[in-house]
């Protein structure tokens, strides 16, 4: 292993997707992707649960963040324009890391256990807006269609950026304003 280096979960991060990238996620090892960090597994295993793990990094992060923005949001302002408000900040927090998170969407694509982990977290992140909603007085059911309306913005507007849209902002809007028009 030899000298420390600092950042050792953003390069577990970087090396993952890496090897996910170059052997595929079933052929790379926990072991692997330390080694290629230049960490112990043990180090690996302070920072992620499993190798599933190391690219959902920030999830909470995110969560979080549109957690705070419906919770901050005006309170005269409708539901689902809450929940858009919040999905722009979230791509504002991602734009900046296009390149990594094109790579990122082609190994969970390549791999089911990968797109399950994926699944689970936007159901989080669901569950977790529509609280949010619900802390604010939307009652249900409109809570819970309003957040499952929100994160299905964010996932159509994630897929557009990642090809060939280079604002991830400008795509949530354009994906709201269009579920907007089929209502």
């Amino acid at each position: 292993m030899g000298r420390w280096e600092p950042d050792a979960k953003g390069r577990l991060v970087v090396a993952a997707l890496e090897l996910y990238t170059s052997r595929g996620y079933e052929q790379t090892t926990v072991a692997d992707i330390a080694q290629r960090a230049g960490v112990t597994e043990r180090t690996f295993f302070r920072h992620f649960a499993d190798k599933r793990e190391v690219l959902f990094d920030g999830s909470s992060a995110l969560q979080d963040l549109v957690v705070a923005a419906i919770t901050d949001a005006p309170i005269e302002m409708p539901p689902l324009d809450v929940v858009g408000a919040a999905m722009e900040r979230a791509a504002e927090l991602l734009e900046q890391r296009r390149p990594f998170a094109q790579q990122r969407a082609l190994a969970i694509a390549a791999n089911p256990s990968l797109q399950e982990r994926e699944l689970l977290k936007l159901a989080a992140l669901g569950s977790a807006s529509a609280a949010a909603l619900r802390g604010r007085g939307v009652p249900e059911p409109a809570a819970s269609l309003a957040a499952e309306a929100g994160v299905a913005v964010f996932k159509v507007a994630f897929e557009r950026w990642i090809g060939d849209e280079p604002d991830f902002v400008a795509c949530v809007r354009t994906t709201l304003s269009s579920l907007k028009t089929l209502l």
